[in-house]
């Protein structure tokens, strides 16, 4: 009799257990918000002027949702459109870090890191500091990106003309070599002949 009472009772206590935690699961299903929600809400309150709100709404997703890259590539855009490109560049990189090949990411980097050089660059040369090595990397490094990118100059002055696009060179290759002919391989110069 102690026996089939002991089973009633953790039968009874296993079923009040499952009719317990059902519910509780439904009501966090319902009371989280999916991915796509919460980027809408992000994008809502950006413009309506609340940086904030929507920065706290794409932390709050990135929290939420750990391995998907979207929460980061959107603050990462945010910054970079307000000209906060160190911090561009820490989010892309944590958009990487899930998708190393995505394209948006790896362009918001570059353009951040050149962004942040030409600025610097620029301060250096007003301070007259930019000599010897220095200035001789970054020249060739300004030669090599306006041959890159087939620009003339690199950063147009704002609201004067822009420079036409050229094409980079074009890289010339040696003649394919031919076979020797076998009437001239035992006299070198019978094909001089």
């Amino acid at each position: 009799m102690r026996r089939s009472l002991t089973a009633v009772l953790i039968g009874a206590a296993t079923l009040a257990g499952c009719a317990t935690d059902a519910p509780l699961q439904v009501g966090d299903r319902a009371g989280t918000q999916t991915l796509e929600r919460m980027l809408a809400d992000a994008d809502r309150a950006a413009a309506a002027g609340q940086r904030e709100k929507s920065q706290a709404t794409l932390k709050a997703a990135a929290a939420s949702y750990p391995s998907d890259k979207a929460p980061w590539l959107q603050m990462a855009q945010m910054r970079f459109d307000r000209g906060n490109y160190s911090d561009a560049i820490v989010q892309a990189q944590e958009a990487l870090q899930r998708d190393p090949a995505d394209k948006q990411a790896l362009s918001i980097i570059a353009v951040s890191g050149l962004r942040l050089s030409t600025r610097s660059l620029a301060e250096l040369s007003q301070q007259s500091s930019l000599g010897g090595s220095v200035r001789s990397e970054a020249q060739e490094l300004a030669r090599t990106l306006r041959n890159t990118l087939g620009e003339e100059v690199l950063v147009p002055v704002a609201g004067g003309p822009r420079q036409p696009r050229r094409t980079a060179p074009a890289i010339k290759l040696p003649a394919p070599r031919t076979a020797p002919n076998p009437s001239t391989t035992a006299d070198p110069f019978g094909a001089l002949k």
